[in-house]
């Protein structure tokens, strides 16, 4: 069950934390090509990349900044040049600061908008392009609890932003299904990572665990969320956003 052998998958954002641990898990659940996108190589992608490999898949990485349409097609042209096609787009990339709308400048404001949700219509633009020739395909965005019960303490472009997502995946379904492409959404809770440590510290963290039900998720529990999304198990799903939050909000 969930198995994913031959297909070809792309993460953005996933040198580390949810986007790190969703490209190893597709190639354990049996990818055979994994393509991992961030802003530059870093060790913690070149460890990444070395994880997907053990678990036996190919493994490229591509240095793109998602918000850039010109980076976003040559990306997708690297693509098609070493693996031939695209099955699987994962939209992770992402940014979050602790800015309210009082302290939130414009550029701060187009920075978090264009990370989540421009580079997600730009990526999914792309793979659908893709896909619609193939006639299949599966596109999971990282959206988040926060596009239903909005940011607590600030996080106001992170909010808006994670609502959008969750606006164009079930858009996108609807244009896509014709096409065999399911087109879905996770909403994450509160998942202890590295960007979610940054912002909001390791006594913030301690706080929020104690009201989540089922406690602090881990990167492995959304991973496990994208693999059955892309699977041929989950093919009669499209429009879908998947609460992971352990309990932390219930719609």
């Amino acid at each position: 069950m969930f198995r994913l052998d031959g297909k070809i998958a792309l993460v953005t954002g996933a040198a580390r934390g949810l986007g790190s641990a969703i490209a190893v898990e597709l190639a354990k659940a049996g990818a055979a090509g994994v393509v991992v996108n961030d802003l530059e190589q870093t060790s913690e992608a070149d460890a990444t990349l070395q994880h997907i490999r053990e678990a036996g898949a190919e493994a490229l990485f591509i240095a793109a900044d998602v918000r850039k349409e010109e980076m976003v097609e040559a990306m997708f042209a690297t693509i098609d040049d070493t693996f031939g096609k695209v099955d699987i787009l994962v939209n992770n990339a992402g940014i979050t600061r602790r800015e309210d709308i009082f302290s939130t400048s414009l550029q701060s404001w187009h920075d978090v908008i264009d990370t989540h949700l421009t580079s997600t219509f730009l990526c999914s633009r792309a793979a659908m392009l893709r896909m619609r020739e193939q006639r299949s395909g599966r596109i999971i965005t990282n959206s988040s609890v926060v596009a239903w019960r909005g940011a607590i303490r600030g996080f106001v472009h992170y909010a808006a932003a994670k609502a959008g997502q969750v606006g164009l995946t079930r858009t996108l379904a609807r244009t896509a299904a014709p096409f065999g492409i399911t087109v879905n959404a996770l909403a994450p809770g509160m998942i202890e990572t590295d960007m979610f440590r940054e912002s909001h510290g390791e006594d913030g963290i301690r706080a929020i665990a104690a009201e989540i039900p089922l406690g602090m998720g881990t990167p492995e529990d959304i991973a496990a969320a994208v693999v059955f999304l892309a699977s041929n198990e989950a093919k009669h799903i499209t429009g879908a956003v998947l609460d992971v939050n352990g309990g932390v909000y219930f719609r």
